[in-house]
């Protein structure tokens, strides 16, 4: 697997990449945000990368300047590497299109978990079969095998109210106006819009979305369901069952 290390401290870089390397990973080491966007631009003699990981404290350009930038050249996974423990930050990571985060100080087997979550879910057979959609065996077995409940009008499209999910496209709109997700969040949406009313647990939602029973991705589920609040504007459209899990409510308007 090929990685994009941005790192601007040497002595992190070179313990991280030392690792990474025992672990069957080619790194590429950038030192700041203007080369890791040179070396993601496709020249035809490397291959592209699998994982780019993020260090927000760069000294050249804010990483979460370069976040977006990646994002509108590629949509190669992007992992933000930050001290910065607010969730604010974290949400805003996300809506700038970075696929997961991981906070300083962080445990190596952490942040391995994470690169390969990620990649799993960005394999070429998971991008075009989100986990909840249509004919995934996985949703059924979260939600104890209901019959789905939020269908369109056409096939592969979930209309709950105001909102609308189109699975075939991974296109979303309240009241008619586009709502750009992440992968990760879309995949979330997904799955909860396929049993409206029923309570998903944590462990089933972690389970079908990251593809991992790994305990350590609950943080980044609550992150995920901030973000989607956020963005989507219905207060009331996924409430959480506290010691639970979450379910989505159908908006009335």
């Amino acid at each position: 697997m090929r990685l994009l290390l941005v790192e601007d401290d040497e002595r992190v870089a070179a313990a991280l990449s030392a690792v990474l390397a025992r672990h069957g990973f080619d790194v590429v080491h950038a030192r700041g945000g203007e080369e890791a966007l040179r070396r993601l631009l496709p020249d035809g003699a490397a291959p592209p990368f699998d994982v780019v990981l993020l260090d927000l404290g760069l000294p050249d350009i804010d990483g979460f300047e370069v976040c977006g930038r990646i994002r509108r050249l590629t949509s190669t996974p992007v992992i933000m590497v930050t001290a910065r423990a607010d969730v604010r930050s974290r949400v805003h990571g996300l809506n700038l299109g970075a696929d997961d985060y991981v906070v300083k100080p962080y445990d190596t087997a952490e942040l391995l978990a994470r690169i390969h979550a990620v990649s799993r879910r960005t394999a070429p057979a998971a991008a075009t079969a989100p986990a909840g959609a249509p004919g995934d065996p996985g949703a059924d077995r979260a939600a104890g095998g209901e019959t789905a409940s939020a269908r369109g009008a056409g096939a592969g499209e979930l209309r709950l109210g105001a909102l609308t999910i189109e699975t075939d496209t991974r296109r979303v709109t309240v009241h008619g106006e586009a709502v750009p997700l992440t992968r990760k969040e879309f995949d979330l949406l997904a799955l909860l819009a396929q049993r409206p009313g029923v309570v998903f647990r944590r462990e089933q939602i972690i389970s079908e979305v990251w593809r991992t029973n790994w305990e350590g991705t609950g943080r980044t589920l609550e992150v995920h369901i901030a973000s989607l609040r956020s963005k989507l504007a219905l207060p009331a459209l996924i409430e959480t069952v506290r010691g639970v899990g979450y379910r989505l409510v159908a908006p009335t308007g």
